[in-house]
């Protein structure tokens, strides 16, 4: 036979046949095929016709599930949609292997303007915070608010939990790592990723575990998970030496979008002394200070988290008819505290988290503080501060970093 008569290969027959995604309770997933690359979306039914929408955008070695908590939470709130970025998830690599910051930021972009969805109400968590930070800056068109949950911006003295983390992107060592570990299981590698991403892992249930077990049991079996891992990895690191116009922390500052950061005190990834820096980074933010949470809040919390996102949509005017700001925010179960909400856009910085400032708030579960903080002189109404009961055990999934 000779070579033109070769017969065609599907990438579909080569690739082994791998156990489908899980699919959470109201939600379905769908491919979008953009030129480069084919995003796979997961999405609830809207509550209700003309919510606005919302997109969130998961960290490293995450996926879309990361998301299913905080976006049962905030039904009837906005319009949840949450992308698996390029090669995580189930979204296949793109086409160009271009797993820098700056790339899975193009990808997200393309999709909102295909999407026609913008401006959107935005959610970053950790290498997600660094994308959604990127896309704030360079296309405030499509971004209504953004809500940066551990965001991965620079740090001049990175936590030592941390580095194996940055480690990976430095050539050679993935494939070091994967010998070393070759022999571990699934359930070993999960109860590592879960004790350095949750501040109390104790909080993940049995069925969650199991859950995420299978989850990595499936994406170990792509021939290109260690790839990808490697070099979005080396994205991160990549874009911590960015300079000038392009670095993390000067286009955190071009943002106009109101902002809310929330950050944990448990955080293993992303330095908890770092929030106060961000909360001067941007222009205009409040900060939700989460003392006994790890890298993924919004998995370990999400009403909390879910109560600061609708006080945040409030003071943004972006409730409109919806409900009035307090409405999601009531005590928590087992007892009381002043987490989750503070009226009013223009306030002083608070002294540490939450403190200094005296600000309306209603108990929520998990506990924490928000103050904010804007670029205006002027004091206003300052912060909550105080501490919830610890509220449920989390029902998902494979946490990334």
């Amino acid at each position: 036979m000779s070579s033109t008569e070769l017969p065609s290969v599907s990438a579909a027959s080569v690739l082994p046949k791998v156990a489908p995604v899980r699919v959470g309770e109201g939600e379905r997933l769908r491919s979008v095929g953009l030129p480069g690359i084919t995003l796979t979306v997961r999405s609830r039914a809207a509550v209700r016709e003309g919510l606005p929408p919302a997109l969130y955008v998961h960290g490293l070695g995450g996926s879309s599930q990361n998301w299913s908590q905080l976006m049962a939470e905030l039904d009837g709130l906005v319009d949840s949609e949450a992308l698996d970025l390029p090669g995580f998830g189930d979204s296949p690599p793109p086409d160009d292997g271009d797993y820098s910051v700056t790339g899975h930021a193009r990808a997200v972009i393309r999709y909102l303007d295909a999407a026609g969805r913008g401006p959107v109400h935005l959610f970053g968590n950790s290498l997600g915070g660094a994308i959604t930070t990127r896309v704030a800056a360079v296309r405030p068109d499509l971004v209504r608010t953004l809500t940066l949950i551990s965001p991965a911006l620079p740090e001049l003295r990175v936590q030592r939990s941390a580095v194996p983390t940055a480690l990976l992107g430095v050539p050679g060592i993935a494939s070091l790592f994967t010998r070393i570990s070759r022999d571990w299981t699934a359930e070993q590698r999960v109860r590592g990723v879960l004790g350095l991403c949750y501040g109390d892992p104790g909080r993940v249930t049995p069925e969650a575990f199991r859950h995420a077990v299978e989850e990595l049991e499936r994406r170990l079996q792509l021939p290109y998970f260690w790839d990808v891992m490697t070099r979005s990895s080396r994205g991160i690191v990549n874009a911590y030496t960015l300079g000038g116009q392009h670095g993390l922390w000067r286009q955190a500052e071009r943002v106009l979008a109101p902002t809310l950061l929330v950050y944990g005190g448990r955080d293993q990834l992303v330095g908890y002394r770092m929030a106060q820096r961000a909360a001067r980074a941007f222009r205009d933010s409040r900060l939700l200070s989460l003392p006994d949470a790890g890298h993924v809040a919004m998995m370990e919390y999400p009403e909390t988290v879910a109560a600061a996102v609708r006080e945040l949509l409030a003071d943004a005017g972006e409730l409109g008819e919806l409900g009035q700001p307090g409405e999601a925010a009531g005590a928590g179960a087992g007892g009381s505290g002043d987490a989750g909400a503070v009226r009013g856009r223009r306030a002083v910085e608070a002294d540490g988290f939450g403190r200094g400032g005296a600000g309306g708030a209603r108990g929520s579960r998990g506990g924490g503080s928000v103050s904010t903080v804007s670029d205006a002189d002027g004091a206003g109404a300052g912060a909550g501060s105080g501490s919830g009961a610890g509220g449920d055990g989390n029902d998902d999934t494979n946490a990334g970093s």
